[in-house]
């Protein structure tokens, strides 16, 4: 079996406002195929710092209900130390649904280098500020016609 990259992202909710009304959205691509959830956990920290973690496989739990039907590839990956990690960079009194996920739609193309005797050389995430910088240029590119 073909394992496609793997790439977690961590989703804060100020005051603990984690509803799992964002499993719908999560569900769509899931559901096309473009992503695997491999681990889903909720950390949580309190306002004096300290932090616990849960993982989202309670599926009797109202909050983690819409990832139930997500979570049947679910390898729980993400060790006690990741997720020590990840809560070091959240914080006091939010929540943050960690997700880690397999990149489904590479599968076939890692398959296809590795067959033409290609190899992965680097590989890197564009940071959302980034984005949104880019984002805005363009809007005002457009905005003010220029190309």
């Amino acid at each position: 079996m073909t394992l496609g990259p793997l790439e977690y992202t961590v989703i804060g909710f100020a005051e603990g406002r984690f509803d799992g009304s964002i499993a719908r959205e999560i569900g769509k691509v899931v559901d096309a195929g473009i992503i695997r959830l491999v681990d889903v956990v909720l950390l949580t920290k309190d306002a004096d710092g300290e932090g616990a973690a849960l993982e989202v496989d309670a599926k009797d739990d109202p909050l983690f209900a819409g990832f139930a039907p997500l979570l049947a590839h679910r390898m729980a990956l993400l060790t006690p130390e990741d997720l020590e990690t990840i809560l070091d960079t959240i914080p006091p009194q939010t929540s943050a649904l960690a997700l880690l996920f397999e990149h489904r739609w590479a599968e076939d193309l890692k398959d296809a280098v590795g067959d033409a005797g290609g190899f992965l050389i680097s590989r890197s995430v564009i940071p959302p500020e980034v984005l949104e910088e880019v984002a805005a240029e363009l809007a005002l590119a457009e905005a003010t016609g220029v190309s």
